[in-house]
């Protein structure tokens, strides 16, 4: 891995407001010609600076905007059974986003559902049928306050 100057600090900034730009409009945003940009963001994502390009979609206009943060706990703590939720949870398309976590919870899930039946229903389908799961809590968003899709640098 390199080392990250200012100029690919520019770029990944930029980048995270907008990666539809164009070469040549992310060079002109960047004050450098497009040939050093290209490659340089070329670099950055071999280097895996840039993991992908992607579209922040509406979750509400797709009928997808009831948010739940469900803290897990695993049954007991091994490899195996590690192994198995990440595989079964990367599996779950209403599963948006999984952490490991420390404290009284061994996971916390973000999960999109249509409204409060529709989560109803993901919970007795699917994450009641989860062997290795030994509780659940589950918190309900009323209002989105911010939500940052990039980090700060």
């Amino acid at each position: 891995m390199s080392v990250l100057d200012d100029i690919d600090l520019d770029i990944l900034r930029v980048l995270q407001e907008n990666s539809r730009l164009t070469v040549k409009e992310l060079a002109q945003k960047v004050h450098l010609s497009s040939t050093p940009v290209y490659e340089r963001m070329k670099r950055l994502e071999r280097e895996g600076y840039i993991k992908k390009y992607m579209a922040v979609l509406d979750v509400n206009k797709l009928n997808q905007g009831f948010v739940v943060y469900c803290n897990v706990k695993l049954k007991r703590i091994n490899r195996d059974i590690v192994s198995e939720f990440t595989e079964i949870v990367h599996r779950i398309p209403e599963v948006t986003e999984c952490y490991n976590i420390s404290g009284g919870f061994d996971y916390l899930l973000k999960i999109h559902a249509r409204d409060m039946q529709s989560y109803q229903d993901f919970v007795f389908n699917t994450l009641g049928t989860i062997d290795c799961l030994a509780s659940w809590e589950s918190t309900f968003v009323m209002s989105e306050v911010k939500n940052e899709h990039g980090i700060s640098f």
